[in-house]
């Protein structure tokens, strides 16, 4: 996962949202094998409850599979006003032909090229597996829930843009 975090299952500190009122999520969850990206989702969901967004701020909505997390992505930063932050969920286990590694690449390119802009942060929760047992091992099995973690990820980048917002670089800190 590409995101920020690494916890192994430990305790995940949840940061204070800057502007709880005016928080906005909408996480995009792949269809595809739902036993993990449910719990990834669940996992993401929690942890904004947990900093105070209501379900209201939390738009959810299913895709066929993790390739389409690329589409509903970029929809959002489109047609979504107010949006803090997006989260992508999905699980991308390999097998025995190249489509793992089609699927990865489409999915973590697009993602990139959205965050190069600059804007709304997409955050990558996408788990690229070699099995299902190191899949549920990180949607809240021993390695903690990767879903939680791109929440923070998002709760993070969402207060770097409130913080960041209507700066000028004139005006950045000196080191």
């Amino acid at each position: 996962m590409s995101t920020i975090l690494n916890t192994n299952g430990a305790t995940l500190e949840i940061p204070r949202i800057l502007d709880p009122e005016g928080f906005k999520c909408a996480i995009f969850t792949a269809k595809w094998n739902p036993e993990v990206t449910g719990a990834l989702r669940d996992g993401a969901i929690d942890v904004l409850r947990k900093a105070g967004v209501s379900d209201e701020n939390i738009l959810l909505e299913d895709v066929p599979g993790t390739v389409e997390l690329a589409n509903a992505a970029g929809m959002a930063l489109r047609e979504l006003t107010a949006l803090s932050a997006v989260i992508v969920i999905g699980c991308v286990i390999r097998g025995d032909t190249p489509h793992f590694d089609y699927v990865c690449d489409i999915v973590s390119d697009a993602v990139s090229r959205l965050n190069s802009r600059g804007e709304t942060p997409v955050i990558f929760g996408v788990l690229t597996v070699e099995n299902q047992q190191q899949a549920l091992d990180r949607a809240g099995g021993p390695l903690g829930n990767k879903g939680a973690e791109a929440a923070v990820a998002a709760i993070e980048m969402a207060n770097l843009h409130s913080r960041t917002e209507g700066i000028k670089s004139d005006r950045f800190r000196k080191i």
